[in-house]
């Protein structure tokens, strides 16, 4: 984990939004609470910085990388992704843009400058402009003149924030910083044939150059450099589209993909592994009254349950299951799913303890273990204790801390779980 990674509990209040609204139940206004330690509910910290933090922080935008060969399609598959996401606001930033202005020396010899290879693109600045976007700020992007090789010195194009960004360029695949900043990488396969033929329409009517130059350069730079760094980056594509823009199925299920993507809670997209409850009125409605600073021990604890017996029923469902048939009492058969048998629950003394009643009322008989870290420091785990079922490597674990901060404190309390399967086996 990186030093900037934000705590899970900071990013499920600044992407839901603060539980207290200034608004009671029975519709009088009241003050944020505070965090006085008399509170049952002191525990859970509510603080009104979490206000700035939903309105101030940007959402996290989609970033897409588009790449493949020269004349490949790139542009329009970009063009038709932007056509169908029309609902999102969708910005296009072309790594042409990041070529680097040629000096006077190699203007001379322009004939001989391959403008295929990764060293003729500034792609320090590429990152900055994606680093920038993806976290909420306007970019001046350059123009790049390709007649005359340089980049225009007193216009550019403002590119602004925006749900999705997408990156389209023979080499964006090239770079590993640049690579890192994608969400989804696309590889548009053409055949070379028609790959040269587009290039030489385009060059000779878009770029002014006449057809025997641009023949030259594709036999001694443009397909050397696809067989040399374009080709090799495509392991790294996620989707490989042959045909382009003619291959409408493969663009309908990325436009899909994206937008399910897009749907997803903030904290998913910082965490692909982490799963969201959907939220309700009932659910927020329940997190208002347990940060009630006025709140009685017995309605905090019912109404803490409620909310763990969720979590716990929510987290089952993602166990596996296997088919199986049943029959009715009116003699019909209904085909339905068997539960998954080997199970235990493993709770983190003490806050884990608070889920185990929810975990026994859904799972009868369901084996518990504990399990104690001590936190040094900011990054220093101990472990201080466990008692663990002798069979646990038999069995799917159930994890139960309802106040997990950190990836630090889940990582070694699995590293923990892990070496206790190990032994059992």
């Amino acid at each position: 984990m990186s030093e900037e990674t934000i705590p899970i509990d900071y990013v499920m209040e600044a992407a839901s939004g603060p539980h207290f609204s200034g608004l009671r139940l029975d519709g009088r206004l009241s003050s944020p609470p505070s965090s006085s330690t008399s509170s049952p509910a002191h525990r859970y910290p509510v603080s009104s910085s979490f206000a700035q933090a939903d309105a101030n922080t940007p959402k996290q935008p989609f970033v897409i990388g588009v790449s493949g060969g020269t004349a490949s399609g790139k542009t329009t598959v970009c063009d038709m992704i932007i056509q169908q996401l029309h609902d999102h606001r969708v910005v296009l930033v072309n790594q042409d843009s990041f070529y680097r202005g040629l000096t006077a020396e190699e203007l001379e010899r322009v004939h001989e400058y391959n403008f295929d290879h990764p060293d003729s693109f500034d792609t320090e600045q590429l990152v900055d402009c994606i680093e920038k976007l993806k976290s909420g700020q306007s970019y001046h992007v350059p123009i790049y003149d390709f007649k005359t090789h340089q980049r225009c010195v007193d216009s550019f194009r403002q590119v602004n924030a925006s749900n999705v960004i997408i990156l389209e360029g023979i080499l964006v695949f090239h770079d590993q910083r640049v690579r890192n900043l994608m969400n989804m990488k696309i590889f548009v396969d053409t055949e070379p044939d028609v790959r040269l033929a587009r290039r030489i329409r385009r060059d000779t009517v878009e770029r002014g150059r006449d057809i025997n130059s641009v023949l030259e350069q594709y036999a001694k730079f443009v397909k050397p450099a696809f067989d040399d760094f374009v080709l090799p980056s495509k392991k790294y594509a996620d989707v490989i589209i042959p045909r382009g823009g003619e291959n409408h199925v493969a663009i309908d299920l990325i436009v899909q993909h994206i937008h399910t993507k897009l749907g997803q809670h903030d904290l998913c997209k910082i965490y692909p592994n982490v799963t969201v409850i959907q939220s309700t009125f009932q659910i927020r409605g329940m997190h208002t009254l347990i940060r009630d600073q006025d709140i009685s021990k017995h309605d905090f604890v019912f109404y803490s349950d409620r909310l763990i017996r969720l979590v716990v029923e929510h987290g089952l469902g993602h166990l596996p299951f296997t088919e199986k048939q049943v029959v009715t009492p009116t003699a019909s058969v209904y085909t339905g799913v068997d539960f998954c048998k080997k199970l235990c629950g493993v709770s983190i003394i003490r806050s884990g303890e608070s889920m185990e009643n929810a975990l026994r009322a859904c799972c009868k008989g369901i084996k518990i273990g504990k399990i104690l870290i001590h936190r040094e420091g900011d990054n220093g785990m101990q472990l201080i204790y466990q008692k663990l079922p002798n069979d646990i490597s038999e069995r799917h674990v159930l994890l139960l801390d309802p106040v997990l901060a950190t990836e630090n404190t889940s990582n070694e309390i699995r590293e923990s779980v892990e070496c206790s399967y190990k032994q059992g086996g």
